[in-house]
């Protein structure tokens, strides 16, 4: 099976030809790096200077692709180079192998490399003046380090400056992103607390409106019908209010004008009065203690609001006993009302209101149930009861 050779990449390909052409150059020239007299030189005349420069410059191919490849075959090349009058330009482009097996090779290649340069300096340094004793000795150890620790630590320096640039440029990305997905997460917080308040605010009066107009219009009563649409108004400018208020909240700027004040549960008499002028007899027992913190008692209000819309939208004939009481640190609520058929009209449900007190109890780490239970006072009948559980301890509300 052949062997497939790594594909080099563009500009490597410019700069093996660059390389070839500039060595031939000075080949055709007749320049070295040598004397052909010198002990070194082992294969003196113009010729042997081919097969060096021909090999680095195919080494150059191999700078990005294959990177350590091509330095050991281009180390190889440089001896051979050594032994013959030489060329600069594969000593320049043995530089540029060196640099690009640092910058472009594996992690522990671009460690390596520049300690072993290093400590081949110094040897290249030390041992020949040790062996001679003359200054001329050093030049020695100074050739080696631009021939190689140069270029390596070069490389080196590249590469730290790379991988710091694309760590930061992650570090931003990520950030960028954690910074969406905050963004995102406000905002579908945002719109679902918007949701529960209209939802809350809203669909008692609409309620309500729904179902007196349809007994107007089912009942052939003068009476009936004016006493219909008397809280059919009265509904309607209680829904206005709450829908201006609301948008009064939302368009508020943060300038001098105070958004209107939520409700609190000093507002519960209110409540049930308007929930008995739309039909329902609401029994009322509230003993939720004083200086509730206001998340608390504007949930406890809510869901004590959508429970007697429930209940006008729902609820067969009969009483909706509804208590709030303190206990062990928490707020208590329930609502009960009866459930079966119902010969009155009824409005269309969709859920939401289940699911904002749902929600709204779980905001401040409490419970909430709802369901049909078996009814203590009676054998056999059901009530349709809401129970919820508020934290009142700010520990508990974080």
């Amino acid at each position: 099976m052949a062997v497939r050779l790594p594909r080099p990449h563009r500009f490597d390909v410019y700069a093996a030809s660059a390389g070839l052409l500039g060595g031939l150059l000075l080949w055709g020239i007749g320049l070295g790096v040598r004397p052909a007299d010198e002990p070194v030189v082992l294969f003196d005349g113009r010729w042997p200077l081919l097969a060096p420069l021909a090999v680095m410059a195919g080494c150059e191919l191999l700078r990005r692709a294959a990177p350590r490849t091509g330095l050991l075959i281009g180390t190889a090349a440089l001896v051979a180079d050594t032994l013959t009058q030489g060329s600069l330009v594969t000593l320049i482009m043995y530089t540029d192998l060196m640099y690009a097996a640092v910058l472009y090779g594996p992690p522990a290649s671009a460690r390596r490399i520049p300690w072993i340069t290093g400590l081949l300096t110094v040897a290249g340094t030390i041992v020949p003046f040790a062996l001679w004793r003359v200054p001329e000795a050093l030049l020695i150890g100074v050739a080696v380090g631009v021939v190689s620790f140069a270029p390596a630590s070069t490389g080196l320096i590249v590469r730290n400056h790379r991988e710091a640039a694309d760590a930061a440029l992650l570090r931003a990305e990520q950030t960028a992103l954690l910074a969406e997905m905050d963004r995102v997460q406000a905002v579908t917080a945002e719109r679902s607390r918007m949701a529960r308040e209209l939802h809350d605010m809203v669909a008692n009066h609409l309620s309500a409106i729904a179902i007196h107009s349809t007994a107007a219009l089912s009942l052939d009563d003068a009476a009936t019908t004016r006493q219909a649409l008397g809280v059919i108004r009265e509904n309607s400018v209680a829904g206005l209010a709450e829908m201006r208020r609301l948008i009064g909240i939302l368009r508020d700027d943060g300038g001098d004008t105070e958004p209107a004040a939520a409700p609190t549960l000093d507002g519960l008499g209110s409540l049930v009065d308007g929930a008995r002028a739309n039909g329902l007899d609401v029994t009322l027992d509230a003993d939720p203690g004083e200086n509730l913190p206001a998340p608390v008692e504007l949930a406890a209000y809510r869901i004590v609001q959508e429970s007697l819309t429930n209940a006008l939208k729902h609820a067969s004939k009969g009483t909706v006993r509804l208590r709030l009481d303190r206990h062990e640190g928490a707020l208590r609520i329930r609502v009960t009302s009866p459930y079966g058929d119902r010969d009155t009209p009824r409005a269309p449900g969709s859920g939401a209101g289940l699911v904002g007190m749902r929600e709204r109890a779980a905001l401040l780490h409490g419970t909430f149930e709802a369901g049909a239970v078996a009814d203590p006072g009676s054998a056999g009948d059901k009530i349709w009861a809401v129970r919820a559980t508020l934290p009142l301890t700010e520990g508990d509300l974080a």
